[in-house]
C-alpha cells in the first residue's frame, strides 16, 4: 500500500479526533478531510477498530519522533520539559487532543486500551530515566509524581482556560517546571 497516502488517511484521522472527537471519525469523513476519493479509507482501514488503531500508531509514531536530548543536569530537564510542553500546546496540539479521545474510548475497546496503557507506561519510563539521567535522587514515586503534574498540565493547557492556566501557574511554563521539580525533589543548589 501506499506509505504517504496511508499516513495522510492516519493524519486526517488525528485531525478529525481532535476537532469533532471521535463521533466524528468517520471514513468518509477521513476521506473528505484527506482530500481522496470516497472508499479510499475503507480501503486501507476497513473497519472502526482499524482507522482507530491506524491513528493511535500514527499518535504514538508522531509523539516518538519529537526531539527529546537527553538531559545532563536539572537545567536542562527543565528546558526538555518546558519544549515538550509547548510542542504539546502548539505544533503537536491536534495530535494530543487526538491521544485524549483515543483514551477516552479506550475503556470500550480492550484493544485500545492494551495499546494507550502501553503508550502510557513508556511515557512515564522515559521521565524517570530522563530525570534519572539529570542527576535527582529519583525514586519510582518521585518519578511518577513529576509524570502525572505533566500530564495533568498538558490537560488543562489544552483547555486554554485563562483563569486556570493562571491558577495552576502554567501561565509561566519555566517557573512552572522549575517548581514541580523543587516541590518533588528539594530546591536545587
Amino acid at each position: 500500500m501506499n506509505q504517504e497516502r496511508r499516513d495522510r488517511l492516519r493524519d486526517a484521522a488525528i485531525g478529525l479526533l481532535a476537532g469533532s472527537s471521535s463521533r466524528g471519525l468517520t471514513h468518509r469523513a477521513v476521506d473528505a478531510a484527506a482530500d481522496v476519493p470516497p472508499g479510499t479509507t475503507k480501503n486501507y482501514f476497513p473497519t472502526r477498530d482499524a482507522l482507530l488503531q491506524a491513528a493511535a500508531e500514527r499518535i504514538f509514531e508522531l509523539y516518538a519522533a519529537v526531539p527529546r536530548p537527553a538531559p545532563t543536569d536539572r537545567a536542562s530537564l527543565t528546558a526538555l520539559i518546558v519544549a515538550l510542553l509547548e510542542n504539546a500546546t502548539g505544533p503537536a496540539r491536534a495530535r494530543l487532543l487526538a491521544f485524549y479521545e483515543l483514551r477516552g474510548e479506550a475503556p470500550r475497546a480492550p484493544w485500545l486500551a492494551s495499546a494507550v496503557d502501553a503508550f502510557s507506561a513508556a511515557d512515564f519510563a522515559y521521565f524517570e530515566q530522563a530525570q534519572r539521567a539529570a542527576g535527582l535522587p529519583v525514586t519510582p514515586q518521585r518519578a511518577a509524581t513529576v509524570t502525572l503534574a505533566l500530564h495533568a498540565a498538558l490537560f488543562h493547557l489544552l483547555a486554554e482556560g485563562p483563569a486556570t492556566i493562571a491558577a495552576a501557574g502554567l501561565d509561566d511554563l519555566d517557573r512552572f517546571v522549575r517548581e514541580l521539580l523543587d516541590t518533588v525533589y528539594g530546591t536545587a543548589t
